[in-house]
Parts: structure tokens; sequence; C-alpha cells
């Protein structure tokens, strides 16, 4: 006897990545059509939806028991399918805690809560050990990096809460965790973006949703000559599928990269 719903329609990334992860992507019927982990889910699935708008005839067609979908930004989506008679369960997780809270439930529904667990505590281990490793170069007298994290450059969008998390156990201090605290993405605009300039960040991180970073286009701003990440070249770009995907994908790449670019920093400059 298979549990759980049979016919799953994702209107996130975060959702397949993970269902493929479990094994069970016999369940999705559908899938968001900016998902890109893994590959392979865009030539097995049907693409139904963008993230702001969705065809909902063409999912009303899969016949889906449940569809899994992420934040208000979705409210509109997730209700039109509610009054065609269609489960619908939106997760709103903004932080690493409610990731994985996310992640433990969606096992659960398709009865994998023992594998999900499992998954889920190879991650914290994972993270114990980055821990212990930004441990060891404190010991040794290095400091943490300042570290600014741009979702978005016009205007400037700084990090969401589980970037702003995973920086710190990546050994990294987000220089605007205060805005981090803030759900929306126009509530993390960087109002003053000199502000960013007097804070001065040892790295910059860009991941623009849906464009490449462009680091001499960021080194190039009005005052940035005199930005300590300027100076040393400590421009990156992780792309938003690995670290703006509040799933499996930020808690395993996307920390990787965070801590690969923070130590080598430390290394180097610490």
């Amino acid at each position: 006897m298979r549990w759980g719903p049979q016919h799953i329609v994702c209107l996130t990334e975060e959702t397949t990545e993970w269902l493929y992860l479990l094994g069970q992507e016999w369940r999705i019927v559908g899938i968001s059509g900016y998902t890109v982990r893994p590959r392979r889910a865009r030539e097995e699935k049907p693409k139904v939806s963008a993230f702001l708008n969705a065809k909902i005839d063409k999912i009303l067609a899969l016949d889906p028991d449940c569809v899994f979908g992420f934040s208000d930004l979705q409210a509109d989506i997730a209700a039109a399918l509610i009054r065609a008679g269609v489960q619908v369960t939106v997760f709103n997780q903004r932080s690493v805690a409610q990731i994985e809270s996310m992640l433990y439930q969606v096992a659960a529904m398709v009865g994998c809560a023992e594998e999900g667990a499992a998954r889920l505590a190879a991650m914290r281990a994972r993270r114990d050990a980055i821990h212990a490793e930004v441990a060891a170069l404190l010991a040794q007298g290095r400091r943490r990096p300042r570290v600014y994290f741009e979702e978005w450059d016009e205007p400037p969008i700084s990090a969401i809460r589980w970037v702003s998390e995973l920086i710190d156990v990546a050994g990294g201090e987000d220089i605007f965790p205060e805005l981090a605290a803030q759900p929306l993405g126009k509530q993390r605009i960087v109002a003053d973006p000199t502000e960013i300039v007097r804070r001065a960040p040892d790295i910059v991180i860009g991941s623009w949703c849906g464009k490449k970073f462009r680091p001499d286009k960021v080194a190039a701003r009005p005052g940035w000559a005199e930005v300590p990440a300027v100076r040393t070249g400590s421009l990156f770009e992780i792309k938003s599928a690995d670290i703006l995907q509040p799933g499996p994908a930020a808690l395993t790449d996307g920390l990787e990269q965070l801590h690969r670019i923070v130590r080598d920093w430390m290394v180097r400059h610490g």
C-alpha cells in the first residue's frame, strides 16, 4: 500500500528536489518552470507555473491530490486551487530551522519520515563539522570576515534569514543582520546604498535571481574603491538555485560554497 498523496504538483523547486532525493519523484505530476534542481525534472515533468502565477487549468487537468507552494507570494494561486477543491499546502519557511521542519513534514506526508529524518541529521552533522572548522580557525587567531550578501542589485536587497544564518555557520558575519530578520524582499532593501560602503564588507557575494552577478559592475559603484572586498578582489557569485531555494540546496551546496569562500578568506586575509 502506498500512503500519502499520489499526484503532487510542486509550485517551487525545493519540494521537487526533496521528493527526488527521497526517491518519490513518481508522485510528482507538475513542477515550476523555474526548476533546475534536479536537472532531470525539467525533462520528466510538465511545467505548470512560474513563481507568481500558474496555469490553473493545466494543474487541474493533472488531477492533483496535493499541491505544495511557498510563501504569501503564492497565496492567490493557492486560493484559486482551494476554490477548485484541491488540497494545497503552502509552507512559509524563512530560517534554517523552518526549512528543516518543512522538509520533515513533506517526507512524512509521503511516508518517508525515517529517511527524511536521516537526511536531515546528515545535514546537521555537516553543519556541526563546519562549525568545528571555523572554531579551529578562530582559535588560530583568524577572524570572521564581514559579508555582504546581495539578492538583487537595483535596488540592493540583502540576505534573507536562512542565508544570514548559513553565513554565520560558514564562519562569516552578515553586515545587515537587522534586515535578515525581515521576511519580505521589499523589507530588506538597503535604503541608503552608501551604508554598504560604511559597513566595509570583507566579502561580497551576489546571487541575483534571474541574471548573472557582475563583480566588475559592483566594484565600479561610486565609493566602492576602498571597500575591503573590492581591494582584495573578494567578490563572488553563488547561483540563486543553490542558495535562495529554501530547501535541500541551501543546506547542502549553498552552505558548502559559502564555507569555501569564507574559509579561504580567513586563511588568506584573516
